[in-house]
């Protein structure tokens, strides 16, 4: 998801959509440790997701952007 689409959402939908890639690391992680994992890159995809929407949600708390 790209950052322009993240600034787009209220601060509770980028909450919302933090819980959810958070609960998608957390099943690609177990996927991995199985060995049933099809796309070992979404993992780092999820995970830069994750930081961005945490960065929106920061800088909204700032007042910077």
């Amino acid at each position: 998801m790209k950052a322009s689409e993240l600034r787009q959402l209220s601060s509770e939908e980028i909450e919302r959509r933090i819980d959810q890639l958070k609960d998608e690391l957390f099943n690609l992680r177990f996927q991995l440790a199985t060995g049933q994992l099809e796309n070992p890159m979404r993992i780092r995809q999820v995970r830069k997701d994750i930081a961005r929407a945490k960065t929106i949600l920061k800088q909204r708390e700032l007042g910077i952007g």
